[in-house]
């Protein structure tokens, strides 16, 4: 989704992968064994003179849903969990930000359980993973994975 939202607004790279987990050497099968604590993660490169990380991260809160714990949609277990993954103080403070922000206008009465932590290592995924439904238009899409519009009140 964030390839084709921000096709030619500053992003520069996606690369799907696992992090926050306790295996050296992640790869699919064991981490959705549930047993290493990794989560299926998007990392992302991009120009902040044509993107904003608030803006990436509204996308983001925006996406998927952040109120469901350890799940997206159908697909349930710790690494469908919702986190942000951060590089420095700065980035956490956004990430917070846009949170509150996204909670008090989207999910008022509901509340978002995305964990907001450093990184500490980035493994990439498999290469069928990269550039999935690109390799594979007619290929699963999680349905929960939609940008959401702000709730008429």
């Amino acid at each position: 989704m964030y390839r084709k939202y921000f096709e030619n607004k500053g992003l520069i790279d996606c690369r799907v992968g696992y992090s926050g987990g306790s295996s050296d050497s992640p790869d699919y099968k064991t981490v959705c064994s549930d047993t290493t604590g990794h989560a299926e993660v998007l990392q992302i490169s991009f120009n902040p003179d044509q993107v904003t990380l608030n803006e990436l991260l509204d996308f983001f809160f925006r996406m998927h849903d952040p109120t469901t714990l350890n799940q997206q949609g159908p697909d349930t277990g710790s690494q469908y969990r919702s986190v942000v993954f951060t590089h420095n103080e700065e980035q956490s403070r956004v990430a917070r930000e846009v949170r509150d922000r996204i909670q008090k206008e989207f999910y008022p009465n509901h509340k978002i359980v995305t964990d907001i932590v450093p990184i500490s290592v980035f493994w990439d995924a498999e290469d069928y993973h990269q550039l999935y439904l690109s390799k594979n238009p007619t290929g699963y899409a999680c349905p929960s994975h939609f940008l959401r519009t702000k709730p008429q009140l």
